[in-house]
């Protein structure tokens, strides 16, 4: 297939999911899965609609105990467009689905450069007849509340009427996800259905408890021939629009749906109702909305050129179209975080986790001004972070695991293991480094723009207060052996098996001194330390007055920052305080007994055991340290704290943990490649390969199908952009220092730089080119592998690369 075109033939029920998910077509504001037209929720079909930070919060009784869950809205359906041919007695057949009848030739070809779906087939209806059906499908790109679906009928061989119903459907419920059959997903009410013009047709709704206004409106035309009856019914939940077509042996009939959607969230409007009616009305026909929508995709990829060539290449732009449509320019506009499975389904229950981690790297370098939006939905929610950390008796902020729309922790408490059918608890709300994910992002965004205003203002909001967290978090060792150290205890690491120790399951959840969280919560206490030297000086007092920094504090911070604890055993970093007693894993037997063990937690309680006993790790852990830090800065962090660590102790600890690790996260092939690939390891790219391979071959056997996982494609992009190149962005520089990687050994990509749209970084072989765009901007500085250059506006250079295997 073209390195643009994603394409599936014939009809598989079984993989029909999985399709619709990676055919969804979004533009930030909204994304719909790519679900066949005429069937409704089941039989393998969701067509699922789902609106940025469009959320409902309900009680439901399970197991004996009511639980509260806030979701991600699934909104009416507005793809529903069916038809039927008439019976041989004239009588009507019945609707056409793609369970029933004989479907010829199906074809399915989603085009990344333009944003579209195109669906074709035949359909030979009892007695013989074939009708020829091409559609074509959008999410509008430059407007992002239009949605529009071009339907051709052409039949072969006869001519005859056909009955077609283009509609919008209010029965739907949030039912993506079996795990979460036995919760209340009836997250839509009151319900007015109505009609407009002749060829208009309306819904509203709202959520049950946030009481979010919904509305669509649908305008259907029909080109080729004049309908010989035209009817608009509206009612309860549906609001439909029903032709009646005269084909012709060989001649096309075209109808046109398009719809507008608003809800009480849009700025800029009065009412939803009012909105959605006059967009639909001013809407242009379709080949004009195809046109402006294509003009509009041009223009993001412009700004997110990635070349790569084969096979990765090809599925590095599926990952990048997908990231686009959950995070648009049109997020800039709204108030929302980074959903772990993008706006593709209900998995995770469109919540926000620690996943910008590895989305914004990218998108600081191509859209800043997406990436400041995300920070800014962090810190509207500083005020429930802060909130949190005083109801546990904590100063600073403790951003929670999971967020949704206020900001208050959305973590679940009980969870359903579908191997076992047992609910069991569910601790994860202990990973406070999400905290720390959020300091390094902003961070990260203002050494990667120069936003300096945005670092003194919200991002030290932000900053100094997770700072204040962690300094509040760690305690003085009681113990003898560890020196004058500060510890973090009851917490839960990336892991995410390990939470508690095997002797206190029943009682003290949280493990200790988490390698990765101490490390982190060091940095951000030092990033802190610097962001308050940098400070111009009424900045600082005005910090004081606002109680947001205490200058007594800082000598605790630069004490804890120099002081927290880290473990070691047999010569690694430990993932925790007592890791190393664990017991070690019969991996080969496990393997052996049960082919893919990479949700072992679950297989384990299963059993009746527990994988808090074991050696045993769902992804990196202590190898995230190796994604977030250079070599060097991570060897810097380790000696602030007073520890060595060596290439040697580095190289071993990868080994070690490489070793026994389940993968049962899409997470960890990418952590994992980037780690062994910035180590310049041969087996780096067997990592890689199944980062890339995770959502498009459904790796997880099954979980695609709820919601892409947007991280692992994000992060994709980023191993090409940061990961290969070595890329920082600090000192006012662009260091590189690129490394080999034979499954990835030539790309290109251009970046966004302070001032530079589009500098041009392209490996080839041993050589490696940087383009700079000509404009007035002063020359950007290019370190590479210690040597610096700086390369004038408008001109290109090329350096040679040493590959000294360093």
């Amino acid at each position: 297939m073209p390195e643009w075109t994603w394409e599936y033939t014939g009809y598989d029920p079984a993989a029909e999911g999985l399709r619709e998910a990676l055919c969804t077509l979004g533009n930030g504001y909204f994304a719909t899965r790519g679900a066949a037209p005429e069937s409704p929720a089941g039989h393998g079909h969701y067509p699922g609609t789902y609106a940025a930070g469009c959320y409902d919060r309900l009680v439901s009784t399970v197991a004996g105990r009511d639980v509260e869950n806030e979701d991600v809205v699934n909104l009416p359906n507005w793809l529903l467009l069916r038809f039927r041919l008439p019976a041989a007695d004239g009588a009507p057949g019945p609707w056409f689905t793609m369970g029933d009848g004989e479907v010829l030739d199906h074809r399915l070809v989603l085009r990344l450069r333009n944003g579209t779906l195109t669906r074709t087939f035949r359909y030979r209806a009892p007695g013989g007849r074939v009708l020829r059906v091409e559609q074509y499908r959008l999410v509008h790109m430059g407007d992002p509340h239009i949605g529009a679906l071009r339907t051709v009928f052409t039949p072969e061989g006869w001519s005859g009427c056909i009955e077609v119903e283009s509609g919008l459907d209010g029965n739907v419920v949030n039912a993506n996800v079996d795990r979460y059959r036995d919760l209340d997903g009836r997250h839509l009410t009151g319900f007015d259905a109505g009609t407009a013009e002749p060829d208009t047709v309306w819904l509203r709704c709202r959520t049950r408890t946030s009481d979010v206004g919904i509305a669509m409106a649908q305008r259907t035309t029909v080109t080729g021939g004049t309908p010989t009856s035209s009817v608009t019914e509206a009612a309860g939940r549906r609001a439909v629009h029903r032709l009646r077509l005269a084909l012709s042996d060989g001649k096309s009939h075209t109808v046109d749906k398009t719809v507008a959607l608003h809800t009480s969230h849009d700025r800029a409007i009065s009412a939803p109702f009012t909105a959605a009616l006059e967009r639909v009305r001013a809407a242009l026909d379709f080949p004009e909305l195809l046109a402006s929508h294509t003009v509009a995709w041009e223009h993001l990829w412009r700004r997110a050129d990635i070349w790569v060539p084969g096979e990765a290449g090809r599925v590095l732009h599926l990952h990048l179209f997908h990231v686009l449509q959950t995070l648009s320019p049109h997020t800039t506009g709204l108030d929302v975080g980074v959903p772990a499975r993008g706006l593709h389904g209900e998995a995770y229950r469109g919540h926000v986790f620690w996943d910008e981690l590895f989305v914004l790297p990218y998108l600081n370098l191509h859209f800043p001004e997406v990436s400041r939006a995300l920070l800014n939905y962090r810190h509207r929610r500083l005020p429930k972070a802060l909130l949190a950390a005083r109801q546990e008796g904590r100063a600073g902020a403790r951003y929670p695991w999971q967020s949704g729309s206020d900001g208050r922790d959305e973590t679940q408490t009980m969870h359903l293991n579908p191997r076992s059918g047992r609910w069991v608890p569910d601790r994860s709300r202990l990973q406070h480094h999400v905290g720390s994910a959020v300091a390094y992002n902003v961070w990260q965004y203002c050494q990667a723009t120069g936003d300096a205003k945005y670092l003194h203002t919200k991002g030290a909001d932000m900053l100094l207060q997770i700072a204040r967290f962690w300094a509040g978090r760690a305690v003085p060792d009681s113990g003898g052996d560890r020196g004058r150290r500060y510890r973090i205890r009851g917490v839960v690491g990336p892991d995410e098996y390990h939470d508690a120790y095997p002797e206190a399951e029943a009682g003290q959840p949280g493990i200790d001194d988490n390698a990765y969280t101490n490390v982190t919560a060091a940095w951000v206490l030092t990033r802190a330390l610097d962001l308050v030297r940098s400070l111009p000086g009424r900045l600082r007092q005005e910090l004081y007055e606002r109680e947001t920094l205490d200058a007594d504090e800082l000598a605790r911070w630069e004490e804890i920052s120099r002081r927290l604890y880290i473990p070691f055993h047999r010569g690694v970093i430990s993932q925790f305080e007592g890791y190393g007693d664990l017991a070690e894993l019969d991996w080969a037997g496990y393997r052996e007994r049960y082919g893919d063990i990479r949700r072992l937690d679950r297989i384990l309680e299963a059993e009746g055991d527990s994988a808090n006993r074991y050696q045993a790790s769902k992804q990196a852990d202590v190898l995230m340290l190796g994604y977030l830090f250079s070599p060097a800065e991570l060897s810097t962090l380790f000696g602030r704290l007073g520890y060595e660590l060596t290439d040697e102790m580095w190289r071993r600890t990868v080994d070690y943990y490489l070793q026994r690790t389940s993968h049962g996260s899409t997470l960890s092939g990418l952590v994992h490649g980037w780690v062994l690939a910035r180590a310049r390891r041969a087996d780096a790219w067997r990592y890689c390969r199944e980062a890339l391979e995770e959502d498009v071959a459904d790796v997880q056997g099954g979980t695609t199908a709820e919601g892409v996982h947007l991280a692992a494609m994000a992060g994709t992009l980023d191993l090409v952009q940061r990961g290969l190149t070595g890329l920082e962005t600090r000192e006012d520089a662009l260091w590189l220092d690129p490394v080999e990687l034979p499954g990835l050994s030539e790309f290109g990509f251009t970046v966004r730089y302070r001032g530079h749209w589009g500098v041009g970084v392209r490996l080839q072989g041993d050589q490696l080119t940087i383009s700079v765009p000509d404009s007035a901007e002063s020359a950007p500085r290019i370190v590479l592998q210690g040597r610096s250059v700086t390369v004038p506006p408008g001109e290109t250079v090329t350096l040679g690369l040493r590959r000294d295997g360093r």
